[in-house]
């Protein structure tokens, strides 16, 4: 499917899995059936956060309780499963065909989310891939705690009860890895390692330094402050305590030397799994390498030609050296880059404003780190507002200041802020006339691929200052399409990727290694970004093909934001019913 192009893909895969209902431009709207698929979301958006109350806190829904955390037990689990079963059972049931567009867009965020879960069951993650040091359960819950309501006393006393309870949540969390050891399952020792260095350096700060203690200095209340950091320094500090000690004295020596989750029982199937997951394609890894094989190439050949131009440079290691050695392109403290970057997020907004219709009213900000994450390997990312007023977060890592160059920083800024995750994710929180569920059904291959073609907006609007990011940003794209199946299907050694990596001149060799450790800890996602962005740019290529000079570039970035993050054949089709349309129009 994949051997023309990523349009050729999620074109077929459309085909498959459309059928009866692919004429969104006329739908029956059937109000029984409509009815219907109002209420089986219902089930599962109230069944989803009373399983995960937490989940609230990304997504803008109504928490059941602020007072507990998720069962995480694996007779939890097994529960959740079935419950699981018993809703696709019912959603098998809805003929989409007969669905008003609101139902026809619940119905396919509850098809992504179903299928994707049940099919990752294969790779049995809740005994090996909660040690993460991308997206580990101390991360999470840190993401969690600050944003727990400590506003009342009501409140304040169900976050004591909440976070009273993440000892038996660590706890738990040792059983299952014991489990997963036993039968086989293990992440990475890179991996690992990675989360260790994090656990330690959280377990030397004092209370006053861990993320818990964030709710202490919203709630200012001196007597939850002393109950909170008494809890921190006994209860939570010993049972992260005894984490640490198990991962270093136990888990690390049995983890599994390979990087590949395919050396997993079943792995081959868990890394299909994996795929469909991040890009909402059911693809078989060969057809996503070469893609981006195929797609690495062209960059690369534009990149010749622009180097020519701008340097009189043909070859790629003099191209590569030029940019990241230029004086005009680096920086010379990690509080420059920090400044920089806050200054590309706010010249950002502005200049963009012009291409979209209306832009969120949500504001980001750009912070490091905090402590204790640093010099762990954990790469710069995108953190959305907890609910209305409050801003977004683009969370910088300075750990390779020394070695980024402006342009790369200027690319990572506009990825991860305007017009980029922030942009796209807070415009979704904001949207009114939606099924609940549709801030559930979020889709990395979406949401990345929004983020990359937002690079290539950001040169059309003129937000870089440096040349040498035009370059910057063509050298990296596709190459995780190529290295992730690469480590995972194809044998790759950890040398043989950072080479392919580091050939693309964006990260040093430290970095490049760090990206590794990140391809082995969340297996997938690094497709995603590009899977994602070359549908969007093949859907713009259509409507500027079909509408000609009728075509408003507004009103694209309208139709492709408007719904959410969709799974990619969905937004493939509500994208090309509008262009049907708008040509009916002119």
């Amino acid at each position: 499917m994949l051997r023309m192009n990523g349009f050729v893909v999620a074109l077929l895969l459309y085909a498959l899995t459309m059928s009866g209902c692919a004429n969104r431009q006329a739908p029956a709207n059937d109000e029984a059936m409509n009815a219907r698929m109002n209420a089986l979301a219902d089930r599962y958006v109230d069944a989803y956060l009373e399983r995960a109350p937490e989940a609230a806190y990304y997504t803008g829904l109504p928490a059941p309780t602020h007072a507990k955390l998720r069962d995480n037990s694996l007779a939890a689990l097994a529960q959740w499963e079935a419950t699981e079963d018993e809703l696709y059972r019912a959603l098998q049931a809805i003929d989409a065909s007969q669905l008003g567009a609101r139902e026809w867009l619940a119905w396919g965020g509850m098809k992504e989310l179903l299928e994707a879960s049940r099919g990752l069951r294969v790779c049995r993650g809740d005994v090996w891939q909660t040690v993460n040091h991308m997206f580990g359960w101390h991360l999470n819950l840190s993401f969690f705690a600050g944003r727990q309501p400590v506003s009342t006393p009501e409140e304040r006393a169900d976050a004591l009860q909440r976070w009273g309870g993440l000892p038996s949540y660590v706890d738990t969390e040792i059983v299952n890895l014991t489990q997963g050891l036993e039968q086989g399952y293990s992440a990475a020792r890179p991996v690992a390692q990675a989360m260790l260095k994090q656990i330690d350096q959280m377990l030397a700060s004092p209370a006053e330094s861990w993320p818990l203690y964030a709710m202490a200095e919203r709630a200012k209340d001196d007597a939850f402050e002393q109950k909170l950091k008494t809890l921190i320094d006994t209860d939570i500090r010993a049972a992260v305590t005894r984490y640490r000690d198990f991962l270093r004295d136990t888990y690390i020596p049995a983890a599994r030397e390979e990087l590949a989750v395919t050396t997993l029982p079943e792995g081959d199937a868990c890394y299909r799994a994996m795929l469909r997951d991040y890009t909402t394609l059911d693809r078989d890894p060969g057809e996503v390498f070469a893609l981006g094989e195929t797609t690495v190439k062209r960059n690369l050949a534009y990149v010749l030609t622009l180097s020519d131009e701008l340097f009189g440079l043909r070859e790629l290691d003099a191209i590569v050296e030029h940019v990241n050695d230029a004086p005009d392109n680096r920086f010379e403290s990690e509080e420059q880059l920090v400044a920089h970057s806050r200054a590309t997020v706010q010249a950002a907004r502005e200049k963009v404003a012009r291409l979209f219709l209306s832009l969120p009213e949500a504001p980001v900000v750009v912070e490091p780190f905090p402590e204790y994450q640093r010099g762990s390997g954990r790469s710069s990312h995108y953190q959305p507002p907890g609910s209305a007023g409050e801003p977004g977060e683009y969370r910088i890592s300075l750990d390779f200041w020394q070695t980024e160059t402006i342009g790369g920083a200027e690319i990572t800024a506009v990825h991860e802020a305007w017009p980029g995750h922030h942009l796209q994710i807070a415009k979704a929180l904001a949207l009114e006339d939606q099924h609940p569920i549709m801030k559930l059904a979020g889709s990395s291959g979406y949401v990345e691929g929004w983020a990359r073609y937002s690079e290539h907006l950001a040169e059309e609007a003129g937000i870089y200052t440096v040349p040498y990011a035009r370059i910057t940003r063509r050298l990296w794209p596709a190459r995780g399409m190529v290295a992730d199946p690469g480590i995972h299907v194809y044998g790759w050694t950890a040398e043989q990727a950072t080479q392919f990596l580091e050939e693309s001149g964006r990260f040093s060799a430290e970095e490049s290694v760090a990206l590794i450790t990140r391809i082995a800890a969340i297996p997938g996602q690094l497709t995603a970004y590009d899977s994602g962005a070359l549908v969007i740019f093949e859907l713009r290529r259509e409507a500027e093909q079909a509408l000609g000079d009728q075509f408003d570039i507004r009103e694209f970035h309208e139709r492709v934001l408007e719904n959410g993050a969709l799974p990619l054949w969905q937004l493939q089709n509500h994208v090309r019913a509008w262009i049907a349309q708008a040509q009916t129009e002119t």
